[in-house]
């Protein structure tokens, strides 16, 4: 899952809204400068990114240019033991345009909810299903 994640190059494949990403930089091993272009409708925006890697554990994003005022999110990544994870997502964000922060955080669970399944997805498509334990 941490490779899933850190391939943010191949986010345009899979992920909603994302109609293109690319990894622009390595600056080193474990840290690179990423952009993705989001898109609905007639709406395009390009956000700029560092991605910090701490294999096999984090992944840290930092915002760096785009229509935000700020973004921040980390990915946690708890191994069970037995082939599966637990993913700690967190993100904080802020748009520089107070009606698009409105906008956005009225829609905001239902924007994770599609983000994760996208993951989930394409983790199934990759590795196969888990077998889920009750």
């Amino acid at each position: 899952m941490f490779d899933l994640v850190a391939s943010v190059d191949t986010y345009k494949d899979f992920a909603p809204w994302c109609v293109a990403s690319r990894i622009k930089k390595w600056d080193g091993p474990d840290v690179f400068y990423a952009d993705l272009v989001i898109g609905y409708k007639m709406f395009r925006e390009r956000f700029s990114s560092k991605v910090v890697l701490e294999r096999p554990d984090c992944i840290y994003i930092e915002y760096q240019k785009g229509p935000l005022k700020h973004l921040q999110n980390r990915w946690k990544f708890e191994d069970m033991g037995d082939n599966t994870c637990v993913i700690h997502f967190s993100v904080e964000f802020e748009f520089q345009n107070v009606f698009l922060q409105k906008l956005a955080t009225g829609f905001f669970n239902e924007v994770v909810k599609r983000m994760v399944s996208s993951f989930e997805n394409r983790a199934a498509e990759l590795y196969g299903k888990a077998d889920k334990q009750e």
